[in-house]
């Protein structure tokens, strides 16, 4: 949406009906959306409801400067102001207000043929408080008390019920770091109506552990408990890393893990360094584990999926309005001499995985094993075994990993592969056969919890995820 500060990202809009001019013009946005369409993608906005531009010459704000109140769009007074964002904050219980903003979000879906919507900011819409120095812990009192905006609460339902009615299959998702219980559910059942949530609390965590923790104080217990903490039935939308952490001059993952060797050791003409080494490694690690424990969607952003060297940096008075930083390097990972290719391809193999399986789209999710003197962990998730080795030395030659279903299991996707810039140390051809574990009938007895194991080469910083042999598929189809 057009906004008059670049350095806002976008975030302070002046406009609610215009497509900001820096990147075209109406009809030039109109032919990427169908375009997108014919690739069988879809398009969403990122609207901002939460807040408007402060703006008094070209913004709502002093719109009504003829009247005695001018608070005709925003609450009055001090609650008509957020203090970390400098902008206005809208009385979502004037008439005006309701039909402005679910007026805008037909709009877009209609004029544009838009297919859903991320709403910004809503963690600041559903409390008084903002979410401001606020640490949610999941007590329902911290969600359902005088402190929830009641009107804020209605507008969401409103809108998603409006959004669902004129379009069943868009898709709108909430970015909300408070875990509202009820955001993600259907408004016919008294909730919200998003059909997912944003996981805001794990790039936090990733960020945490790769500034602040030597690879031997990882917690493997910790970083699942952050993977795997929503609520049961509210979909979630997992990442690695954001806008938060790689947005005006703090580092994404990948420079945080390789740091200046991002520009001179990035050569596959000359070995690895171990700095290199650990730091792809552990990329396609954090994101592997992120996608595949963390919700029922995932998310990249601006190039890190190929470990993007620099942050992005947009014109604004701390860098002096430069626009050095207000790009991204999409051809590195072009580049067959350059090591970027490795994670761009890891990243690919990712999503093809999920387009074989649907694992994400799976309800089944199990952890059976968070080892944390091997720093392993296992896991299921739909038909697929996973087993992460976040160990910067240990290989585990015959590890026993716990498993539902009996049978041969073979692997799907390895990140020690070669293709992916590792050392090629797990057999791709080798059948992994189960045993049976326990009692029948008796979970008590079974390996971790699971009715039948099997045993694996666990290499060093390396995650493999294996699927079970249909023996009435011929080899090709396998």
């Amino acid at each position: 949406m057009e906004h008059s500060y670049y350095g806002s990202f976008g975030y302070h809009v002046t406009n609610f009906f215009a497509v900001s001019s820096r990147s075209g013009n109406p009809e030039d946005l109109k032919y990427l959306i169908d375009k997108a369409h014919s690739l069988g993608l879809q398009v969403l906005v990122d609207v901002v409801h939460s807040h408007a531009s402060n703006n008094i010459t070209d913004g709502l704000n002093g719109f009504d400067i003829g009247q005695s109140s001018q608070e005709s769009y925003f609450h009055a007074g001090e609650r008509g102001y957020h203090n970390l964002w400098d902008s206005r904050l809208f009385n979502y219980a004037n008439w005006e207000v309701l039909r402005f903003l679910l007026s805008n979000l037909r709009w877009w879906l209609e004029e544009y043929n838009f297919d859903g919507f991320r709403f910004d900011g809503i963690t600041s819409m559903l409390y008084v408080h903002h979410g401001i120095n606020m640490g949610f812990t999941g007590k329902y009192d911290e969600y359902f008390s005088e402190a929830t905006d009641v009107d804020a609460v209605v507008y969401l339902m409103l809108a998603n019920n409006l959004i669902h009615k004129i379009f069943p299959d868009a898709t709108v998702i909430a970015e909300d770091v408070s875990g509202m219980p009820g955001l993600g559910r259907p408004v016919s059942e008294g909730g919200i109506g998003f059909d997912y949530r944003l996981a805001m609390a794990i790039p936090d965590k990733w960020i945490d552990y790769v500034k602040n923790k030597n690879d031997q104080d990882w917690s493997m217990k910790e970083v699942t408990s952050s993977l795997t903490n929503r609520r049961y039935t509210e979909k979630c939308i997992a990442y690695a890393e954001s806008h938060d952490q790689s947005i005006v001059g703090d580092k994404t993952i990948a420079f945080l893990l390789m740091d200046k060797e991002m520009y001179s050791g990035m050569s596959c003409l000359t070995d690895a360094s171990p700095v290199v080494d650990r730091g792809i490694a552990l990329h396609k690690m954090i994101h592997f584990f992120t996608m595949a424990l963390g919700g029922e969607g995932y998310l990249n952003f601006m190039g890190n999926e190929f470990g993007h060297p620099e942050w992005i940096d947009f014109p604004r008075d701390g860098n002096n309005w430069s626009y050095d930083k207000c790009r991204r390097q999409w051809n590195l990972m072009d580049r067959e001499h350059l090591r970027y290719k490795f994670m761009n391809a890891f990243d690919r193999a990712m999503n093809l995985l999920d387009e074989k399986f649907s694992f994400l789209a799976s309800g089944k999710q199990i952890v059976s094993s968070m080892d944390e003197d091997n720093k392993v962990v296992v896991f299921e998730r739909g038909d697929l075994v996973f087993v992460f080795n976040f160990h910067p030395d240990n290989t585990y030659e015959g590890y026993k990993v716990g498993c539902d279903l009996p049978g041969k299991y073979r692997v799907a996707l390895d990140s020690d592969a070669w293709e992916f810039g590792g050392h090629g140390r797990v057999g791709h051809d080798v059948d992994h056969f189960t045993s049976p574990e326990g009692t029948s009938g008796v979970p008590e007895t079974n390996f971790n919890g699971r009715p039948n194991s099997f045993k694996v080469l666990s290499p060093a910083r390396t995650c493999v995820a294996y699927y079970r042999v249909d023996e009435s598929m011929s080899e090709t189809e396998v």
